[in-house]
């Protein structure tokens, strides 16, 4: 006999790390396991860098239209960083959690405490730690990307992420990239099985039918 479907409401799996821990990484290996899960497009300010692409990497809009989405009630969070504001349109998220898939986030504390805030029961948050900080140092200094002053400031910043380490549900140590992907993927399915996730579960065991040849009158 075939298994009938359960169906179950989605999930929003968030991922935080100070800058240079991984997490980006972690998420794009994560993607490309598992074809089935959606990443959250956040909107913001900052200018587009060099291959991204609007709707696709982020919603690139100016200053005014982002407070216009803040002050209507459209981010589900929001927050500034390095001067720049970050936020995610709460509509599409709130679409898939409905039809059952899950969403994939790449925030910070602030924007992990606003989901919990405003979605309490959707939100599986994982915090990624680098190995030391003196290899996160190192993998900062090796993006070259930034000046000096925005490098002091991430560093900063990173001390500041860290210390909210215990306000997640996982972690994960990121000694290696691999290795890191397939920890967060077995979150990812740990969570799509827990019973309260399962919106049709009792449901189905009342429906099962008891052998015919059982006397036993429990009822499920």
């Amino acid at each position: 006999m075939a298994m009938r479907h359960v169906s179950r409401r989605g999930f929003m799996l968030v991922l935080s790390s100070p800058s240079g821990a991984g997490k980006s990484t972690i998420s794009s290996g994560l993607l490309g396991r598992h074809p089935e899960l959606t990443m959250s497009i956040s909107a913001t300010t900052r200018p587009m860098r060099p291959g991204e692409k609007h709707a696709r990497d982020y919603l690139f809009v100016d200053q005014s239209e982002f407070d216009k989405m803040v002050l209507s009630g459209e981010m589900l969070e929001h927050a500034v960083v390095f001067g720049n504001s970050y936020g995610t349109p709460k509509d599409p998220v709130v679409n898939a959690l409905n039809e059952g898939r899950d969403v994939l986030f790449d925030v910070d504390w602030q924007g992990t405490q606003q989901l919990r805030k405003n979605a309490p029961a959707d939100v599986v948050s994982i915090f990624i730690l680098p190995p030391s900080f003196d290899e996160l140092e190192r993998r900062l200094l090796a993006r070259a990307q930034d000046t000096e002053e925005v490098m002091q400031d991430r560093m900063s910043r990173a001390h500041n992420e860290m210390s909210h380490w215990a306000e997640y549900e996982y972690i994960i140590i990121n000694q290696e990239i691999e290795a890191s992907v397939t920890v967060a993927g077995a979150i990812l399915t740990a969570e799509r099985y827990r019973r309260k996730r399962q919106a049709q579960l009792e449901i189905f065991v009342r429906g099962m039918k008891k052998p015919s040849n059982t006397t036993d009158s429990t009822v499920f």
